[in-house]
C-alpha cells in the first residue's frame, strides 16, 4: 500500500476527485491549509489601495489517499492531469488496520 499526499497551490480538488473515482480510488481526505512555497503569495491592497500588503502564508490544499501498490502511476497521472500547482509525495504503508471490522492490509481500502 501507498500513501499519496499532494500540497495543491489552487483549488483543483474536484477533478482530482471525479479522476480518482473513475479508477475505483473511494477514500480520499481533503484540507484547507495555509502555507507558503517558494513564490510569496498575491499582494493584497488595502485601504483603498494606498496600502500594499503580502501575506506570509496563502490558502492551500492538501489530498490524502491510501491506494494499492498496482495504481501507484495511474493516480499520479490523474493527480498531473487535473492539478495546476502543487507537489505529490508518496510513502509506504506499512499497516493499516480497519477499526469498525478489525480487517488489516489491502482489505482496509
Amino acid at each position: 500500500m501507498l500513501k499519496i499526499e499532494v500540497i495543491l497551490g489552487e483549488n483543483d480538488v474536484m477533478g482530482i476527485s471525479e479522476g480518482l473515482k473513475k479508477i475505483g480510488i473511494g477514500g480520499l481526505t481533503v484540507s484547507k491549509v495555509r502555507g507558503r512555497g517558494k513564490k510569496p503569495g498575491p499582494e493584497i491592497h488595502a485601504s483603498k489601495g494606498s496600502e500594499i500588503f503580502v501575506p506570509q502564508f496563502s490558502d492551500k490544499y492538501h489530498l490524502e489517499v491510501i491506494i494499492p501498490d498496482t495504481k501507484e502511476d495511474e493516480v499520479i497521472g490523474i493527480i498531473k492531469e487535473n492539478g495546476r500547482v502543487g507537489k505529490i509525495f508518496v510513502s509506504q504503508i506499512l499497516r493499516a488496520i480497519d477499526i469498525a471490522t478489525t480487517a488489516e492490509g489491502d482489505n482496509t481500502i
